[in-house]
């Protein structure tokens, strides 16, 4: 997968060479290619923001230098055209479909804005061409998208082959599509069998596979309830069985 970011401050994405990404990138699996927008400036001052029309505090990203930058981006294979993701408050949650989405695309495009964001009509020009995305990972406000960007290159680049140790570790995430969609993932152990005075629940030993995977999906379900209301609403009923629903009926959420 090739991914491109234009940004003004391309050094914050050191990140990307450390970790599971690092290695990808080492081995070819991830193609990152950084870019820095004041390249496509025309001042002296290297300018990419100016005052908003209709007035207002903040100041909006310039079209012009924006417009250059990904021009020059997209004549790297004219022959092909990225998905453009724009990192926004305002856009559609980023979410594990979302990024399983992106990771069966070949070429990505990061545009992450700063001060007030970026002229609107930059996304309507490229917009009418190609796929664009407002894309958001929270309800809340940061000062810049490329910390957003770092969030979503590791949650699609995780997934794509070869990129993790155990191909099946993404199967039983948190939001995986299947037995894990709108559920969060229950408490995890490892050795020793006894820490502290905390025992790891005896089920998790006895290697009966069965009873250990109904362990799992209750926690998962307990959770989930405890601490993503939202989520349950949105499960499928067709996905619970008799089980699940008499769980959740003790945990005050009857079917």
């Amino acid at each position: 997968m090739r991914v491109d970011v234009i940004s003004i401050f391309p050094e914050y994405f050191a990140p990307l060479d450390v970790s599971l990404i690092g290695k990808a990138r080492e081995r070819g699996i991830l193609d990152i290619h950084l870019h820095q927008l004041r390249d496509w400036a025309r001042d002296v001052h290297r300018t990419v923001d100016d005052t908003p029309y209709g007035g207002g505090p903040g100041m909006v990203m310039k079209p012009e230098p924006w417009g250059e930058a990904i021009d020059a981006v997209l004549a790297a294979d004219p022959a092909a055209q990225p998905r453009i993701i724009v990192p926004t408050p305002s856009g559609v949650p980023f979410t594990q479909k979302l990024a399983m989405e992106y990771a069966a695309e070949p070429w990505l495009l990061f545009t992450p804005a700063r001060y007030e964001g970026i002229d609107s009509r930059v996304m309507a020009e490229y917009g009418a061409r190609m796929r664009v995305d407002e894309v958001g990972i929270g309800d809340y406000v940061l000062a810049g998208g490329e910390v957003a960007v770092l969030v979503m290159v590791e949650a699609v680049g995780r997934l794509l082959p070869g990129v993790l140790g155990n191909a099946h570790s993404a199967v039983d995430d948190s939001f995986a599509p299947g037995a894990m969609e709108n559920l969060l993932e229950g408490p995890v152990y490892t050795k020793p069998p006894e820490w502290r005075g905390h025992e790891v629940p005896e089920i998790l030993l006895s290697g009966h596979h069965g009873k250990i995977a109904r362990w799992r999906r209750d926690e998962a379900l307990r959770r989930t309830a405890r601490n993503r209301l939202e989520l349950l609403a949105a499960l499928d009923p067709e996905t619970l069985d008799k089980h699940d629903r008499k769980l959740l009926s003790e945990l005050g959420f009857p079917a």
